[in-house]
């Protein structure tokens, strides 16, 4: 697999990500090398990892796996596990793992001695082809997702798509949710590859999603306009997650399903207010809800996830702002909705 290296990032795959990382580790010379990984891919994952580059890391810390975890106080013990090891200014910090653990390790390093560098190994398919990349760092507040963060590039993602086998159907079909996502915004092309497709982890398939995200960050690296884009289906997505993780009757959702919700119900917003055909929005429907569940969603927990729509972080001035499609492979940003749809978004998705 050909490397992808943008302004915004710089993404190795199997045997030349092996050599970019000893590289960068003669160059640098590191004080000190940790790695930071979850209960489960220090199981599954890091035996492969080590087995893949001979080097002998400085310390190994382990957070909890799950977005539960994904907080300050986790965040605690890996900057406390940072300085027992002696760690300094010129140390590094290697994530392997899923999204939580990219997106906490890369928040304890940019703030552990004012700022370490880090290197991503994502673990996961949604790591790989979005949390791992365009350098977001951060961890929840509760269940209010990502409100607390920087925006600070790693020095390089390396990707090796052997660690997907330790995934089950699930997990992969959420990674997904992030691909459609890219073709929706971005290339109709894609989408319709995608839609098509009987497995998503084709080298092509990643490499699409890498090089869609690089060209967006480049142009926006600190989300002030076009990268917005890529919160399509995010806005309800993650109140509908915040949702479900404080709700734990109904059964947590993993990220990619509650973005697939997400994306229907912004898809039926996109078709009453940007222009999005009927034709392409029962498309839309029809894809997603052939691989994720339809889930029961009372009109009380309506009025919840509404009310958690507020603490969106692309809100300005008290608005709720919205990427809406005017078609797939077109978006638009910053789209104020009159609350009275979102009712009727919740009845598109539950016919």
């Amino acid at each position: 697999m050909e490397s992808v290296v943008t302004p915004a990032h710089e993404v190795h795959f199997n045997e030349v990500a092996i050599a970019a990382l000893l590289q960068t580790l003669e160059q640098k010379k590191y004080s000190k090398v940790v790695i930071l990984v979850d209960e489960n891919t220090r199981a599954l994952c890091l035996p492969v990892f080590q087995d893949l580059v001979p080097f002998t890391p400085d310390g190994v810390l382990t957070i909890k796996p799950g977005e539960a975890f994904k907080s300050v106080q986790s965040c605690i013990p890996v900057w406390e596990g940072l300085s027992e090891l002696g760690c300094d200014r010129n140390s590094l910090l290697i994530n392997l793992g899923g999204g939580v653990v990219t997106d906490l390790g890369g928040f304890v390093a940019c703030t552990f001695k004012r700022g370490i560098d880090f290197i991503n190994i994502p673990t996961s398919l949604l790591a790989m082809v979005d949390a791992s990349l365009g350098g977001k760092t951060g961890v929840d507040l509760g269940t209010l997702k990502n409100q607390v963060g920087v925006i600070v590039q790693p020095q390089m993602v390396l990707v090796f798509p052997e660690f997907l086998k330790t995934l089950d159907q699930r997990q992969l079909k959420s990674g997904a949710a992030e691909m459609y996502k890219h073709g929706l915004i971005w290339d109709s092309g894609y989408w319709q590859a995608l839609a098509s497709a009987t497995s998503f982890t084709t080298s092509a398939h990643i490499q699409t999603s890498i090089h869609i995200k690089g060209q967006i960050v480049t142009q926006d690296p600190l989300e002030k306009n076009i990268r917005k884009k890529l919160n399509f289906g995010h806005t309800f997505g993650h109140a509908i997650e915040s949702y479900f993780l404080e709700a734990p009757r109904h059964g947590a959702l993993l990220h990619g399903e509650a973005i697939a919700i997400g994306m229907i119900l912004e898809g039926y917003l996109s078709h009453k207010l940007t222009g999005l055909s009927r034709v392409e929005l029962d498309e839309i429907k029809r894809v997603f809800l052939g691989h994720f569940d339809r889930k029961a969603i009372s009109s009380r927990d309506q009025a919840i996830i509404v009310d958690l729509l507020k603490h969106d972080k692309k809100n300005s001035h008290g608005n709720i702002n919205f990427v809406l499609l005017q078609e797939i492979g077109t978006a638009v940003i910053d789209v104020q909705i009159a609350p009275h749809l979102f009712k009727a978004a919740f009845a598109y998705y539950k016919e």
